[in-house]
């Protein structure tokens, strides 16, 4: 069946909205079969060619030849099929073009369902991709829907839903509908109709893109976020390093009486934030990464594993509540550290030994100057 200005429109329709006419046929095809079958209610095998160069559509029935027939629609027995042609055999395919009934209402219901579906996916494609190179940004938005499992965030000005599952939420935030918040972009999938986009209020990229936000030295590059480590609702620990020796790294976090590092604090709902000077020796590392707990020494005990000794009043500070100090400064160092208070055993060997080298070390610089 020829239908030129059919297909003129359709053409006309899929450049002007950038969506692929290939693409675009082939959907529109299936989606004609499928109207038809659904409309007449058959269960025959119909199949729809589109032929956007001769502007032609073309409905074909398909039926198997059988010996015994057990489905009507799909099947037609050898001598109903030798009648139309002796030379039909069991096994052979009938095919029968024909033109439905009601064809141009169908076509016409069918392609504006799929013009519509496509324009959609364009749109969703079109912004996925958009999105692609926001993965690990920092983005504002707004919870629009809370269900059973997941929080769906509207991201920027395409409005576009970015989905927070229960392992990128903090347990002690509430969220509602309404709510504008700051999220990480962890992931973005573009894949069809499985894209997906997922944000995080967790995760550690949520702080280092917040002070990137607060603190212009980090985002020019003279301050430099080495390693963090984050219980999330909590504590973290960041470890930062100037490489501008007139630059204090601490300070330009922390901002004047505290207005950088307490605007994160803020938007992170009170969660703890120690700032930590990162060093290359591993040991003075652990020094700084148990604060706020004073440290006596530290002592390599084993390959990555130390021994660090506090007064026995800072005990309990060092090692924080159910061990999170002590736990999130082993993530940020990447040491296992062993918490002694200075009344211990292990913790008197080791300030013992430590005497004593010092007392030999001062005797023999006396010695010297003698």
């Amino acid at each position: 069946m020829e239908n030129r200005e059919f297909f003129a429109a359709l053409t006309d329709l899929v450049r002007e909205k950038g969506i692929s006419e290939e693409a675009f046929l082939e959907t529109l095809a299936n989606a004609l079969a499928s109207a038809y079958k659904k409309q007449y209610d058959g269960g025959a095998e119909i199949s729809v060619t589109l032929d956007a160069d001769k502007g032609t559509i073309e409905f074909k029935a398909t039926r198997y030849v059988v010996a015994e027939v057990v489905d009507k629609d799909k099947e037609i027995s050898l001598e109903d099929a030798q009648e139309l042609n002796p030379e039909y055999q069991v096994g052979d395919v009938i095919e029968r073009v024909f033109i439905p009934k009601d064809f141009g209402r169908i076509a016409a219901q069918t392609a504006k369902q799929v013009i519509l579906q496509k324009l959609h996916e364009t749109e969703r494609d079109n912004t996925m991709s958009e999105f692609s190179d926001k993965e690990g940004e920092l983005m504002e938005g707004v919870i629009r829907k809370i269900d059973d499992r997941n929080v769906y965030v509207e991201l920027g000005d395409k409005k576009i839903e970015g989905v927070m599952p229960p392992q990128d939420r903090v347990p002690t935030e509430k969220y509602a509908v309404g709510d504008k918040l700051k999220v990480f972009v962890k992931r973005v999938k573009n894949s069809g109709k499985a894209s997906q986009i997922v944000v995080s209020r967790s995760a550690q990229g949520l702080v280092k893109k917040l002070f990137e936000e607060q603190v212009p030295e980090i985002a020019q590059g003279i301050v430099e976020i080495k390693e963090i480590s984050r219980e999330a609702g909590h504590r973290t620990k960041m470890a930062i390093l100037s490489n501008d020796p007139r630059v204090d790294a601490v300070g330009a976090c922390v901002g004047n009486r505290g207005a950088r590092v307490n605007a994160v604090v803020e938007e992170l709902g009170g969660e703890k934030i120690d700032i930590i000077l990162w060093n290359e020796d591993p040991l003075a590392f652990i020094y700084k990464a148990l604060s706020p707990a004073t440290v006596l020494s530290v002592s390599a005990t084993g390959e990555r594993s130390a021994m660090a000794i506090v007064p026995d009043e800072k005990l309990s500070l060092a090692i924080g509540r159910d061990g999170q100090n002590a736990r999130l400064a082993a993530r940020l160092t990447g040491w296992k550290i062993d918490v002694k208070s200075s009344s211990s055993p292990e913790a008197k060997e080791v300030l013992a030994a430590m005497e004593a080298a010092e007392t030999e070390e001062n005797e023999s610089e006396e010695t010297e100057q003698e």
